[in-house]
């Protein structure tokens, strides 16, 4: 995004969603409850209809009026316009969405007025969340002339603004879902839609803009280029029809199944959709078998958690490798279950085939079979420094972060195969916690700081052949409410969201959720979601996180005493046999 004014140059560039609390008065009044795309009534919010200008308004209030009209419900800016002068009225096409907590009331004179705004973040123009901007105050000035005997604004922003209360009760955290670069399964990139009537059309004509250059060998997309949606994807009786113009009207085989797909989990997350329709060109598509009509819940082998990955809990009891709910623990039958080999952590493959430890010295990585009794365990890595616990991504990779003299190096490792990857921002970096995705498209890692800890997320390139080629530079994730003594641990709660362990004092600690965009945790609410999307809490005693990115496993605090599941309502703490450690979810 971009700004006409210098000094909200980079304010306005970078904000796209934002929420408040709405005036008591001025022209923004609430009448019926909004209806979601199907017709039912809306998840959160009211409609709000925006007041036009009337005579003899000051320059203050046609700047607040103005305003005001930006928070109309569902979106319009015909209303907004109106506060423009003739000659920009038509040409004013705002692009994203600013972001704010709190503004100051407009002031100035009939000809120049200011408004000053407070803690911006921004989304582009797709609603993807780009970050916090500087919490410096910012202040937007407008100018206005007159027209036929009343003030008019002539420098409109090129983005729309709003207030965060009014976003979040209107938005959601949402993914568009395009393919990782091997086309094996869907990755889901977040961003921020309106759960307005337009949520499907607005999602499916977001998803085929597609990933961007930035993402070049990060994601990619079946979706033919050049194909938009003609008028808007209407939705009737659990059915979206979805009718694409203007690109290739030719699918099969493997890139139709994978559109399809793509298709099917972008559209499982509008409320009430249960099955769609495609045409291309004025022409219905059909599979394989001849269907024209798809259910949502198709695609299932294509799922970013891994079809099949085991639910079950991994750690070290007395050094040797146990598995099962966290009650009734039990030594795994494989080689790292039956023999004590001295190690000290332990990371398991997602579909429980076979684990890898780090030995006590924590230069060494033993590997094995998690349940064949007959397959022995190998050393795989045997010159490192200091190793955290492997990882491993759906491909079977085994990612490992060596702690050396110089700084944190990342390798991988698939077979006989491997391979180091410089990560800028996290590669020579002290580094105190590490995580891959299960997609294999995401490094998080924590980082150690003279000032703070840091969370920073990093993109894996991967060639069509799955091939690790690159990463691209990591970019340190806002955590709300950081101010402590340090952060303890990072884990996954969904392919989209992370819950961070932050130590406040020596005994008090505070679970933080944030997006892997940066989205603040209390954002990261996906339709309809329960309250495992932001299990932000303070905690006594917790010295670990176990988490996992399937929503419907349990995200659990880490205590001497047992295990808390962050996503209960009444939450006790769950008893765990005496003496196990580093336990965890497979990846």
């Amino acid at each position: 995004m971009t700004m006409r004014w210098p000094i909200l140059l980079a304010l306005l560039a970078a904000l796209a969603a934002g929420c408040a609390t709405l005036p008591e008065s001025g022209p923004v009044v609430t009448t019926q409850q909004t209806t979601s795309a199907d017709g039912q009534p809306g998840l959160n919010a009211a409609a709000i209809s925006a007041r036009a200008p009337v005579p003899g308004m000051t320059g203050t209030e046609v700047v607040q009026g103005f305003l005001d009209a930006l928070q109309a419900w569902p979106a319009e800016l015909s209303t907004a316009k109106q506060y423009l002068a003739s000659d920009v009225q038509s040409s004013w096409q705002p692009r994203g969405t600013v972001v704010y907590s709190e503004s100051q009331q407009p002031a100035g004179s009939s000809s120049r007025v200011s408004v000053r705004f407070y803690g911006a973040a921004r989304l582009d123009a797709r609603g993807a969340w780009k970050g916090s901007l500087p919490t410096r105050d910012s202040t937007l000035r407008f100018r206005l002339v007159e027209q036929d005997g009343e003030l008019r604004i002539t420098n409109p922003p090129s983005s729309v603004l709003v207030p965060r209360a009014w976003f979040e009760q209107r938005y959601a955290s949402v993914g568009l879902y395009y393919l990782d670069p091997t086309g094996d399964l869907v990755v889901p990139e977040p961003v921020f839609v309106g759960e307005d009537d337009k949520f499907a059309s607005t999602l499916i004509a977001d998803l085929l803009r597609g990933p961007g250059t930035s993402l070049r060998n990060v994601v990619t997309t079946a979706i033919p280029a050049g194909l938009k949606v003609d008028l808007s994807v209407p939705v009737s009786d659990g059915t979206a029809q979805v009718t694409l113009t203007g690109g290739s009207t030719t699918l099969a085989g493997d890139q139709l199944e994978q559109v399809l797909t793509q298709l099917s989990w972008t559209l499982r997350q509008v409320p009430d959709v249960e099955r769609f329709t495609l045409s291309i060109g004025g022409r219905a598509v059909r599979d394989d078998g001849g269907r024209t009509r798809f259910s949502v819940n198709d695609g299932a082998p294509y799922d970013p958690t891994g079809t099949g990955a085991s639910s079950q809990l991994f750690g070290l009891l007395d050094g040797r490798l146990v598995s099962g709910e966290p009650g009734g623990l039990s030594y795994a039958t494989g080689a790292l279950g039956q023999q004590q080999l001295g190690v000290r952590s332990v990371g398991v493959d997602l579909f429980a085939n076979r684990a890898a430890a780090v030995t006590d010295d924590g230069t060494s990585v033993i590997e094995g079979s998690v349940s064949d009794p007959d397959t022995g365990a190998d050393t795989v890595v045997s010159d490192a420094t200091d190793l955290l616990p492997p990882a491993f991504d759906y491909r079977g990779r085994m990612w490992l972060l060596d702690r050396t003299d110089t700084g944190a190096v990342i390798t991988w490792r698939r077979g006989q195969r491997n391979g180091t990857v410089d990560v800028p921002g996290i590669t020579g970096q002290q580094v105190s916690q590490f995580l891959v995705s299960r997609d294999g498209t995401r490094l998080v890692a924590v980082v150690q700081g003279p000032g703070a800890d840091r969370v920073v997320v990093s993109r894996v390139r991967v060639a069509e052949s799955g091939k690790v080629i690159g990463a691209t530079r990591a970019v340190r994730l806002p955590l709300e409410d950081q101010a402590g003594a340090g952060l303890l641990d990072v884990a996954w709660t969904s392919p989209t969201t992370l819950v961070v362990l932050n130590r406040i004092t020596g005994q008090s600690s505070k679970v933080i959720t944030v997006g892997v965009d940066g989205s603040p945790g209390g954002l990261a609410q996906s339709p309809g979601a329960a309250s495992r999307d932001d299990v932000s809490t303070s905690l006594t005693g917790a010295r670990g996180l176990i988490g996992t990115p399937v929503t419907s496993d349990p995200v659990y605090a880490v205590l001497s005493s047992g295990l808390v599941d962050l996503g209960a309502r009444a939450r006790g703490v769950e008893a765990v046999k005496q003496g196990v450690d580093d336990l965890d979810y497979v990846g």
